[in-house]
């Protein structure tokens, strides 16, 4: 009978729950959950330090700042993968902060248009270039060249998928 590998402390993760017996598709899935735990981590803590902000709020403007008309709370909702209830109450803070404005449709009242504000695009453009530099020292641990590989095989997972 083959026992789990031993691992240490510094490894005990998603992936910890695995051993060699394990299906290599669980170890692989739990492998993506475990490197996508350690790059969300330190983006969190670093948004909240030096931003006082969150991944879900980054999130939420970096859609926003990709559609400078603006986009509608359901399509905000879709995009982030999240509720309806989520994407309103975040929005509603980002509004009183003068980030993003929110705004009823011509053709349906019931619908709302959020887009950045000057002084949200503003604050996303810095928070993005942070965000994209905390990305490179993270991922640093691979070479360029590795870090192409994986993108392209994560690219040929991702169209092997069902999209819904």
């Amino acid at each position: 009978m083959a026992t789990a590998p031993r691992r240490g402390p510094d490894t005990l993760d998603t992936e910890s729950r695995t051993s060699d017996e394990d299906h290599l598709a669980l170890r692989l899935w739990l492998r993506l959950l475990a490197c996508t735990n350690r790059v969300e981590a330190p983006l969190r803590q670093r948004l909240r330090e030096q931003f006082e902000g969150s991944l879900p709020r980054f999130d939420l403007m970096a859609q926003l700042e990709r559609h400078p008309g603006g986009l509608r709370m359901n399509e905000l909702s879709a995009r982030l993968m999240v509720t309806g209830g989520n994407v309103t109450g975040l929005t509603d803070r980002l509004v009183a902060e003068g980030l993003v404005d929110k705004r009823t449709t011509d053709s349906d009242r019931r619908a709302c248009i959020v887009a950045l504000t000057p002084a949200g695009r503003r604050q996303f453009a810095v928070m993005a270039r942070a965000h994209e530099s905390w990305l490179v020292e993270l991922l640093g641990g691979l070479s360029a060249s590795q870090q192409k590989q994986l993108y392209e095989l994560l690219g040929q997972l991702k169209s092997a998928l069902p999209s819904k």
